[in-house]
């Protein structure tokens, strides 16, 4: 059993920058595959990056060059730095774990992209 904390959403004003955590409890943290995923009013919960328990990520188009995943395992923690944000991001930012047929899901954390 995994869980999931999220924190570091907020307003910001476009073009600015954030940084979300997720925070995880439990053992085996760096067996997991995380992710992040978004749901902005009225879309379907998107993919917007993961990283494997290796390191390797990807990132959904609309965010390539703009967003970075990390994750340190020592602090079982997963990072999504956000830069150059634009009000299109604007959304619920949840974290996934991710291990086989296990996936656990935070609580989300509002993002607000507004001048």
């Amino acid at each position: 059993q995994v869980q999931l904390v999220e924190s570091g959403g907020g307003l910001v004003q476009p073009g600015g920058s954030l940084r979300l955590s997720c925070a995880a409890s439990g053992s085996r943290f760096s067996i997991y595959t995380m992710g992040w995923y978004r749901q902005a009013p009225g879309k379907q919960r998107e993919l917007v990056a993961r990283i494997t328990s290796s390191g390797s990520s990807n990132y959904t188009d609309s965010v390539k060059g703009r967003f970075t995943i990390s994750r340190d395992n020592a602090k079982n923690t997963v990072y999504l730095q956000m830069n150059s944000l634009k009000p299109e991001d604007t959304a619920v930012y949840y974290c996934n774990a991710k291990y086989y047929l296990s996936s656990y899901w935070g609580q989300g954390t509002q993002v607000t992209v507004s001048s």
